[in-house]
């Protein structure tokens, strides 16, 4: 990804969570993700932060200024992905893609379920909104450092394809 003389990678990353967003506990999730994609774009990422309650319409918001207004090349979420009557998030997320790309979701519930056999639960959505990605993570800390590191080489890869 970016050189030394190349601008960092623009990062969204979005926590959906009511509780979180109420203030009654500290998002870790959302930290989880900046430290594995800070490591995997070696330090050369730049993070807009955004935390929102599991309401589909503040999500769906949150995406499109995310993609469309802050230009971020990748967009990463936690949180809202199963199957609660709360979890709305693979919802929001489908509104606003313009194309999906079902293979992150499945390569992460596959490779995930030796690990956690509840991952199977999991609903997360990926795909492309104008020349950003977005990728739905589990909302757990050790969930969202397992998923990025499954989802890393073709991360890389899809950012090339939208950067062309």
């Amino acid at each position: 990804m970016p050189g030394p003389s190349q601008t960092a990678v623009k990062i969204g990353r979005l926590t959906i969570s009511d509780r979180a967003s109420a203030g009654v506990y500290q998002d870790l999730s959302g930290p989880a993700i900046e430290e594995a994609l800070a490591a995997l774009f070696n330090g050369s990422a730049e993070f807009s932060r955004v935390l929102v309650p599991d309401e589909r319409p503040q999500i769906a918001t949150a995406l499109r200024r995310l993609c469309d207004e802050e230009h971020c090349a990748l967009v990463v979420t936690t949180g809202g992905t199963g199957p609660a009557v709360r979890d709305v998030t693979p919802e929001a997320t489908r509104e606003v893609l313009e194309k999906e790309l079902p293979g992150f979701g499945e390569i992460m519930r596959v490779r995930s379920f030796d690990i956690a056999p509840t991952s199977i639960l999991s609903r997360a959505v990926a795909g492309v909104r104008g020349r950003s990605l977005v990728i739905n993570l589990p909302g757990s800390p050790k969930a969202v450092r397992e998923c990025l590191a499954i989802l890393a080489p073709a991360i890389r890869e899809c950012l090339k394809h939208l950067g062309e």
